[in-house]
């Protein structure tokens, strides 16, 4: 069963934890995009990145303004819509790296990272676009690319990972798109998580795939279903993964708990230990 929670409200802004002389994370700054589903439908995913970046010394930049990467368009074959989605983010971001006000774009929907990161590719032809697009491309990393890197920061934060064993689910866009295999995974087993991936199929699509769940729902349901066998045979109790559309596609097929790993490590290292300004 899929739990649609309120509308989110505004974000607060959140103070990076105080950093020791020569204890500099490489990023100092991020954007982190809004896209068009998560902020809706799992607003928390973005809540707990904040946090958490904030607790590792990294300060995060939204832009309400953005919206959707380009991606569910494509899907759709609207090439002309998904260009116009891809050129209103480089008009938002491509200034923000420019003028040094970000170090980089980080992604926490593996779907939208491989997209983002194929900006380069798909304005190449663009003349207006091309160099711009290239160097969001370049600057785009999913979250668990940081994930290795704060690892010593957060360790020290982390109360309580808890005992319960913990089902992965390495998202397509993640392991195929962006090539990112492994990282993640070790990252939550340094900081304690009992983290246990499938013993079969790990490799293959949960049925979300972008709208192919929406355009071929009996077959989506049979690839949600033969991974939700899986996942469950670990003798997990929650399910992780890293990219809204497959939490939502299996959240929608069982009653185990499907969340974004970020929001494990949020409540592992106090949720809301980040002091929040007044008035936000």
């Amino acid at each position: 069963r899929v739990h649609s929670p309120a509308a989110a409200p505004a974000a607060a802004p959140i103070v990076p934890a105080a950093r020791a002389a020569g204890d500099e994370p490489r990023l100092r700054r991020v954007l982190l995009p809004a896209g068009c589903v998560q902020p809706g439908l799992l607003p928390n995913i973005d809540r707990a990145t904040r946090r958490v970046l904030a607790a590792a010394g990294i300060e995060t930049h939204l832009t309400p303004r953005s919206g959707c990467c380009g991606a569910l368009r494509a899907h759709l074959a609207d090439p002309d819509g998904a260009r116009a989605d891809r050129r209103r983010n480089v008009d938002l971001w491509w200034p923000l790296l420019e003028r040094g006000e970000i170090d980089a774009i980080v992604v926490n929907a593996s779907a939208c990272g491989a997209a983002i990161k194929e900006y380069g590719h798909a304005l190449r032809d663009d003349p207006a676009y091309a160099a711009k697009a290239a160097r969001v491309a370049a600057a785009t990393r999913d979250l668990g690319e940081l994930l290795p890197d704060l690892v010593p920061r957060l360790r020290p934060l982390v109360r309580e990972p808890g005992a319960r064993p913990i089902a992965y689910h390495a998202p397509c866009t993640l392991q195929h798109g962006q090539r990112l295999v492994g990282g993640v995974e070790a990252a939550l087993r340094t900081l304690g998580f009992d983290l246990r991936p499938p013993s079969a199929d790990a490799n293959l699509c949960c049925g979300s795939a972008g709208t192919y769940s929406v355009l071929q729902p009996a077959i989506a349901r049979e690839l949600r279903d033969r991974k939700l066998r899986s996942l469950i045979e670990t003798g997990s109790a929650c399910i992780v993964s890293a990219n809204v559309g497959c939490i939502l596609h299996l959240q929608s097929g069982g009653a185990v708990p499907v969340r974004h790993w970020i929001e494990l490590v949020d409540e592992a290292i106090g949720g809301f230990h980040v002091s929040h300004r007044p008035g936000a």
